[in-house]
């Protein structure tokens, strides 16, 4: 069903919403954009048959509905009334919808699946997306969820405006998404789009969509999300839980058995670690990746880097930290902890990634971690090395599994540089102090959690993340200056 299947905003309704719980918000129109400002009557004839064809009264519906029991508010493009364009009228019964959404406090779930802005009625159609941004500015403004699926095709000013805004954003396989329709720059430049690159699957590689996700799979999804988002809304309400004491601090260990030990192939990583509690995958595609998890009934978002992923390869490289960037901000404007988890042999070495910005990008998502608005927690878990490690590690907590270890360069990189070789690298692993229990020592890490299996270690360290969480207050949404709705009528 998934690949560059037309869906209708039925159809995918009725997957993602609780059988016999929608509410439609959708009023009539009572005077077509067609005959507002004098009569258009060929497009006045295009929208009888567009309502013909697509049996909607307009490119959007709007309305609310249970998905796995909890209230959202759900904006669908049909792509069948004129290509899913976005008028004057559709252009007001989005930002009505995403107005009430934020009035009742709900999370809203935008669904994109348009051309862009409609032709027939020009500028004035165009200056609509403004008025969506803001209303979903100000919705983003006030602490709720904002989730976008972009479906088969969604191009243009939709793209460009609120089909980009979601703190979480999940494409259709095989999806056509980009700024540019195809049509449009082929008849522009005479030559065809090139193939591939404006398809979900190439979006989630370059980090511009969080993942791509079945159209049957979605209700489950994002019925995950609005459970966890949910309990944290509930814990926001109530008094903190009392620690139950500190974790244990290893004892010294030989460094770099530990470095062997935290390469080796079948030891534990992000995945176990997100198991072992109530988790919710936003991207799961990559060497890094994101989560919302429960520590002890307290949701954080996981921003944390792939052990498999990067085994074949993938290493984290500028557009990885960007996108842990706009998560870390993006946890900031819904009031969730951010947890970090540190399992990384360094980040990606090539020309892409110094023309891409690497070092910038490190620099910058350190910052946005140093001045996150919300308690923030990094988890020390594997191989800690170099700038990719250094760009999650600064936390309010910092916890690390005792045979974790973090260096400005895996020892063996320490060893070219002092020695000109690699027969020293044991040697540098013991020199440079890199192990969690010389880093406590030195006050650099705050809990040391030793343990003698994979599984133990796991439950030992969510076990001080869920201390801290339950000790820290839940931050207000801080007041911002809202966006005006300034509709075009």
């Amino acid at each position: 069903m998934g690949h560059r299947t037309r869906l209708s905003a039925v159809q995918l309704r009725d997957l993602i919403v609780d059988d016999g719980t929608w509410e439609s918000w959708d009023t009539v129109i009572a005077r077509p954009a067609a005959t507002s400002d004098g009569e258009d009557r060929a497009y006045a004839d295009d929208l009888a048959r567009a309502r013909e064809l697509a049996g909607t009264d307009e490119a959007v519906i709007t309305g609310a509905g249970l998905i796995g029991g909890r209230r959202a508010a759900i904006v669908l493009s049909e792509f069948g009334f004129l290509g899913g364009s976005i008028g004057r009228d559709a252009g007001r019964r989005i930002v009505d919808a995403i107005v009430r959404a934020t009035r009742e406090g709900l999370p809203l779930i935008a669904s994109p699946a348009s051309g862009g802005t409609r032709m027939q009625e020009g500028t004035a159609a165009f200056l609509q997306m403004v008025a969506i941004t803001g209303a979903v500015t100000a919705h983003k403004a006030a602490g709720l969820p904002y989730l976008v699926y972009l479906r088969h095709p969604t191009t243009g000013g939709v793209f460009a405006s609120w089909g980009s805004l979601g703190h979480v954003t999940w494409a259709q396989p095989g999806a056509l998404i980009g700024f540019l329709g195809p049509r449009v720059y082929e008849g522009l430049y005479g030559e065809p789009f090139p193939e591939g690159v404006q398809t979900a699957e190439n979006l989630v590689r370059t980090t511009v969509v969080d993942d791509v996700v079945e159209p049957v799979d979605l209700g489950a999804r994002l019925a995950a999300v609005l459970r966890l988002l949910a309990m944290h809304d509930q814990l926001a309400t109530t008094d903190p839980v009392s620690p139950t004491g500190p974790a244990p601090v290893a004892e010294s260990a030989d460094a770099w058995a530990s470095v062997l030990a935290t390469r080796a192939p079948q030891r534990a990583g992000l995945a176990e670690f997100l198991a072992l509690e109530d988790s919710a995958p936003l991207s799961d595609a990559g060497p890094l990746r994101f989560s919302l998890s429960s520590f002890g009934g307290h949701v954080a978002l996981v921003v944390g880097y792939d052990r498999v992923s990067q085994e074949r390869g993938e290493l984290p490289g500028p557009r990885h930290l960007r996108e842990a960037r706009r998560a870390i901000m993006a946890a900031g404007e819904l009031g969730l902890p951010v947890v970090t988890v540190i399992d990384t042999p360094g980040a990606e070495l090539s020309v892409v990634a110094e023309e891409g910005g690497l070092a910038a990008q490190i620099a910058r998502c350190t910052v946005e971690l140093i001045k996150a608005p919300v308690p923030t927690v990094s988890i020390l878990l594997g191989q800690g090395a170099g700038g990719a490690a250094l760009a999650l590690f600064p936390a309010d907590l910092r916890v690390a599994r005792a045979d974790a270890w973090l260096s400005p360069l895996p020892p063996e990189g320490a060893s070219l540089i002092v020695y000109r070789d690699l027969d020293h690298a044991a040697e540098m692993a013991a020199r440079q102090g890199i192990l969690a229990g010389r880093l406590a020592e030195q006050r650099m890490v705050d809990v040391v959690v030793d343990a003698d299996s994979d599984a133990e270690a796991l439950t030992g360290v969510r076990a001080a993340v869920a201390r801290h969480l339950s000790t820290s207050p839940v931050p207000d949404i801080p007041a911002r200056t809202r966006v005006p709705v300034a509709e075009v009528r």
